[in-house]
C-alpha cells in the first residue's frame, strides 16, 4: 500500500500540483487540514486559488481522507469533494493511522490520543515543520505543508510505502528524510 500525507495547502493549487505529482500511484490520500484556506496570519502564495484547488481534488481517481484544520471553514465543506472531519479522522486497512490537524494536540498528546484510538501511526500538520518521530510504539509524521513551509524547511508532502516514511521536498523530489516504520 502507498499513502500520501500532506497538510495545510491553504489554497495553493500550483503547490498542489507538485504534490500530485509525488502522490502517483498512491492508493489513498491523508490530509491533515487546512485545505482551502489561508488563515488570516498567513500571507496570500502565488497559487492561491482555492476554488481550482477544490476542483482538482474532485478529479482525483484515489480517496481522500481529510481531517479538519483549524482555518477549514463550513463554506470549504460546501466545494469538497471529501468530508471534513474533526477533530480527526482514522484509516485502518493495512496501516492503522489517526490523523489530526495539530491545532488541539501534537507530539506526546496527539500519541496518547491516537493509541487510545488503536493507531501505529499518528499524522498531523498545523506547524507546517516536518517530522518523523517514534514514540515507543507509535509513530508521529508530520508531512509539513506544501504551500507555506515554515522553520527553514522545504515545501514538502510525505509517503508510506513497503514499510519506510518519506518526507519529500516536493520542488525537487529529493527525500529529505527517510525512516523505516518496522
Amino acid at each position: 500500500m502507498r499513502v500520501g500525507i500532506v497538510s495545510d495547502t491553504h489554497g495553493d493549487v500550483e503547490a498542489w500540483r507538485k504534490v500530485k505529482q509525488i502522490f502517483s500511484n498512491v492508493d489513498v490520500i491523508l490530509h491533515c487540514g487546512d485545505v482551502l484556506y489561508h488563515g488570516p496570519r498567513n500571507p496570500i502564495v502565488a497559487g492561491y486559488n482555492p476554488g481550482a484547488l477544490s476542483v482538482e481534488l474532485g478529479d482525483l481517481n484515489v480517496p481522500v481522507i481529510c481531517a479538519r484544520g483549524n482555518c477549514d471553514a463550513d463554506v470549504d465543506q460546501m466545494v469538497l469533494p471529501f468530508v471534513l472531519q474533526e477533530p480527526g479522522a482514522v484509516f485502518w486497512q493495512e496501516l492503522k493511522i489517526f490523523i489530526h490537524h495539530g491545532h488541539l494536540w501534537m507530539g506526546e498528546k496527539l500519541v496518547k490520543v491516537g493509541m487510545k484510538q488503536g493507531a501505529e501511526i499518528c499524522c498531523h500538520g498545523h506547524n507546517h515543520i516536518p517530522e518523523i518521530t517514534q514514540y515507543g510504539d507509535i509513530w508521529l509524521i508530520n508531512p509539513g505543508s506544501p504551500s507555506l513551509p515554515k522553520g527553514g524547511y522545504p515545501p514538502t508532502a510525505a509517503l508510506i510505502e513497503a514499510g519506510q516514511a518519506k518526507l519529500i521536498n516536493i520542488e525537487t523530489g529529493e527525500v529529505i528524510v527517510s525512516q523505516n516504520l518496522r
